[in-house]
């Protein structure tokens, strides 16, 4: 089973902390499908301010890792010229329903598959879970562009 760390993850990327979200990617089915772990700690940056007294991790920030969980996987599927010097941006959310709250000192884990490709525009649809419940659910769409 292919496994990738933060590190490696981190090569394909073009993110940084504390933006990139991304722990580990595995279970990868090449430009299929993957399984990425976040880890949401007490002390992750976006729990200071969002509700300090009951955090929980911000819906935008669930997508934003979904979003990061399907570039990983197609830029681990892709030959490395082909997104070197390339960004992977989000073109557009059709759905995404949140569940159930995020809490801090959890792995969130997502469930991705890429739906579909046209040229550089791909599509993909995500379920992320705590424990094996279903937390929130997404359909998106990315395009591979020039780094400018």
């Amino acid at each position: 089973m292919i496994k990738l760390n933060k590190n490696q993850i981190r090569d394909l990327l073009p993110h940084r902390e504390p933006m990139l979200l991304i722990d580990e990617l595995y279970d990868i089915k090449k430009l299929t499908s993957a399984t990425a772990v976040v880890n949401v700690q007490k002390d992750s940056f976006f729990v200071q301010g969002h509700f300090p007294e009951n955090p929980v991790m911000p819906g935008v920030l669930i997508v934003e890792s979904f979003g990061q969980a399907a570039a990983a996987l197609t830029a681990h599927g892709l030959d490395k010229s082909t997104y070197e010097n390339k960004l992977v941006f989000l073109m557009g959310v059709e759905k995404a329903r949140f569940r159930n709250p995020v809490i801090p000192d959890c792995k969130l884990i997502l469930k991705i598959e890429a739906i579909r490709s046209h040229g550089r525009v791909w599509k993909y649809k995500g379920e992320a879970f705590v424990d094996d419940k279903k937390m929130a659910d997404a359909i998106w769409s990315a395009t591979i562009v020039d780094k400018k």
